[in-house]
């Protein structure tokens, strides 16, 4: 039984899970330990770095008690993208980490793109500069920590900074680092001027490996922190949503993923660099290849915020049951409630950091579960207006869909998903296909497979399929079309002035000076 199994680690916002892979991608032991999430100041996301290491080890340990570790033959790790922080030369973090959900850079966002251009960023990194990106927060610490970075010896993403745990080296992977705004995407290789323009150095960024490369072995010090045995190889990852298209099955074109998670992550393959503003570019899995990627911010996060805002307080742990089931009573498009999800600003295609979500359709004869059916229904829809864009971008069709992550769970979301696509939705058979992801790499790197493809298509595989109802599918149709895809564009303009109004007058009476004060 000696080494058939293979280690996928995925350190994502809110914990860290390990989970022991078999052959055919069936998980033989998992552990899992929590991360606590800081916010210093509204709207920021902070981590203590060290946490990441601390619960990798606790992860990784419950796998190790449960599995001998001598089967264990590659380790791989996911991770959060977009996420930072800067070590000293022994590698402890100067600060807290700053996670990609953190918001605090829109006044740096916006000389990003006065200094650099929207477009050329765009052409250069894969992605128009946005919030979630590290490139306006590593700006935003060089002008308000600059000490931070100057001690910095390296800025490291979650990936470098747990392998170097596990190993002693400093190393990455490219598809690990390229979501973090500063790789040039045509070279895979650091953007050298654009690091040096915003004040930092190349010789602060590890060097980069190709997914799926060995990187570094497991070190006797991290051998007895986690039971795994010394030597132990570990292979470049990817992030957690490049990660999740191999764990979906995605190994070539006409195939799209969607994950349902506290973000929405989504995309399809491509075998060339191509860009455009319906969609980010980010390296492949799979060496070679890019993930043509939608990334809605506010996914799982947002139904949260509906239980925890909007639900009947009454119905205690029966409330997603309950909306579930009267939501799905109601036919599409919830009675005339419409939703755009823009509830943490928006990416593709507007890149607005100013957006925020939209309700219309209120009358008084709606109820709780009409708003609970528009938020699935407003996911579905955004969701929509990505894969268009990608098919649209690509001359590809995207005709077969794979639904993965928390949210796959509703059977009512699957069915939703299916009607607004007009297309099968196909549910992955492992609910950890992000972490699966990390393991086919790994079983590919271990010699398991002659290519990273052929690990994807042993160790993965699909269950329930929701096929698309005619009459359902053509009221979508209508709604998106007609009313869906000018809804935000219409209004847009008000929505941001709307935003900046809020922001001058937060400041206002944060300074004291506000209009009940001014007016004395």
């Amino acid at each position: 039984m000696d080494a058939d199994l293979v280690l996928g680690i995925d350190c994502s916002t809110t914990a860290s899970k390990a989970v022991a892979w078999d052959h055919s991608g069936a998980p033989v032991a998992e552990g899992r330990a929590s991360l606590a999430l800081l916010t210093p100041h509204p709207g920021w996301g902070e981590q203590d770095a060290r946490q990441w290491w601390s619960a990798t080890v606790e992860a990784t340990r419950q796998v190790t008690s449960a599995v001998v570790a001598s089967r264990i033959a590659a380790v791989c790790i996911t991770h959060q993208r977009e996420t930072f922080v800067p070590v000293d030369a022994a590698g402890a973090p100067l600060r807290n980490a700053i996670l990609w959900l953190d918001e605090r850079s829109r006044m740096q966002l916006a000389a990003l793109d006065r200094q650099f251009g929207h477009d050329a960023l765009h052409d250069l990194t894969g992605r128009p500069p946005s919030m979630t990106q590290s490139l306006p927060k590593l700006v935003w610490l060089r002008e308000h920590e600059p000490e931070a970075l100057r001690h910095a010896a390296r800025v490291v993403d979650v990936h470098a900074y747990l392998v170097h745990a596990l190993s002693g080296a400093w190393i990455t992977s490219l598809a690990c680092a390229d979501p973090m705004g500063i790789v040039d995407m045509r070279r895979g290789a650091w953007a050298d001027d654009l690091i040096r323009d915003i004040g930092l150095s190349r010789g602060q960024f590890v060097d980069l490996a190709p997914p799926g490369a060995v990187i570094g072995r497991v070190s006797a010090a991290a051998a007895a922190e986690t039971g795994l045995l010394a030597g132990t190889p570990i292979v470049a990852g990817a992030g957690d949503g490049q990660a999740a298209s191999l764990g979906a099955g995605l190994t070539g074109p006409g195939r799209a993923y969607v994950n349902l998670g506290t973000a929405v992550a989504a995309g399809a393959l491509s075998d060339r660099y191509v860009t455009d503003r319906a969609f980010r570019t980010c390296a492949g899995a799979i060496p070679g290849t890019f993930v043509l990627e939608s990334v809605l911010r506010g996914g799982t996060a947002t139904v949260s915020w509906f239980m925890e805002q909007m639900a009947d307080p009454r119905l205690g742990d029966e409330a997603f049951a309950h909306y579930e089931r009267e939501a799905a009573a109601l036919p599409p498009g919830a009675d005339g409630l419409l939703l755009v999800p823009y509830w943490n600003t928006v990416m593709n295609p507007y890149w607005d950091p100013e957006a925020t979500g939209l309700v219309v359709g209120w009358t008084t004869g709606t109820r709780r579960h009409h708003l609970y059916r528009a938020i699935l229904d407003g996911i579905a829809l955004e969701h929509r207006l990505a894969m268009e864009g990608i098919a649209a971008a690509t001359g590809s069709p995207l005709e077969d869909h794979v639904i993965l992550g928390g949210g796959s769970r509703s059977a009512l979301w699957r069915q939703i998903m299916a009607d607004v696509l007009a297309a099968p939705v196909r549910r992955a058979r492992s609910a950890d296909a992000t972490n699966l992801g990390a393991g086919v790499l790994a079983a590919w790197a271990a010699g398991w497979f002659p290519t990273a493809e052929a690990a994807a298509n042993a160790m993965t595989a699909t269950t329930e399929t929701a096929l698309p109802r005619p009459a359902e599918a053509a009221h979508y149709d209508r709604l998106f079309r007609e009313v869906y895809v000018d809804l935000f564009p219409a209004i847009r303009e008000s929505m941001d002035r709307l935003t900046r109004l809020t922001a001058e007058m937060r400041e206002s009476v944060d300074s004291g000076q506000g209009m009940t004060s001014s007016a004395g």
